[in-house]
């Protein structure tokens, strides 16, 4: 376990700095992170595979007419998109959500743009730093795995994916809503029982053995 420690917490740097890095580049993060983050994620590999397509699909899929008067972001998690920004009129959020749900493998999404001007850089700066400390801070208090949760910024609301139990679900809320800039928590998290959680980790243990075992 303790080999795995220093890789798990680089490429969590490597995930908050995505956003900033799409393209090639991008892809070519994916692809370097997906092995540490298959051992520690209670996604199926298939299902990191679809969010990772998903994500960079829905940012080149926009028309230019669409980006022209929006700024928005996608994070897909199991197969459920996030989209948070901005746009400049209710009928372009729609619209937006709409290109999305047409991504293959799309199974939801939670449609979180607000109808304002394009955040400044300082703005988005100001997010990823409070996404970074609400990361190190579930490090720190070691109530649960920290990747087990994702943390997703925007215009200082905090959005909050994962495959959790009930005790992991308070405790991720509870410390993000307590962190320093944080104006307020949305919980996307989807909450399974205990005995859930552990079928799915050994089913996860099992794949991981049997593709070692090859």
């Amino acid at each position: 376990m303790k080999r795995v420690v220093r890789p798990v917490l680089v490429c969590l740097a490597l995930l908050l700095a995505l956003p900033a890095l799409q393209g090639c580049f991008g892809v070519a993060l994916v692809g370097v992170t997906t092995g540490v983050i298959a051992v520690v994620d209670r996604r199926s590999i298939g299902a990191q595979t679809d969010d990772a397509a998903i994500e960079l699909k829905a940012a080149m899929r926009l028309p230019k007419a669409l980006k022209e008067v929006s700024h928005v972001n996608f994070t897909s998690y199991n197969r459920r998109v996030l989209i948070t920004g901005e746009a400049s009129s209710e009928a372009v959020k729609k619209q937006i959500a709409e290109e999305v749900l047409r991504i293959e493998n799309v199974q939801g999404v939670l449609n979180e743009i607000v109808i304002a001007g394009n955040s400044s850089l300082a703005s988005r700066s100001n997010d990823a730093f409070i996404s970074s400390k609400v990361k190190a801070r579930f490090i720190d208090a070691n109530q649960f795995t920290a990747s087990h949760v994702k943390v997703i910024t925007e215009a200082g609301v905090v959005f909050l994916q994962g495959i959790v139990n009930e005790r992991e679900a308070a405790a991720a809320v509870q410390i993000a809503r307590t962190t320093k800039g944080v104006i307020k928590v949305v919980n996307a998290l989807v909450k399974e029982s205990d005995e859930e959680i552990r079928r799915i980790e050994n089913s996860l243990a099992n794949s991981a053995t049997s593709t070692d075992g090859r």
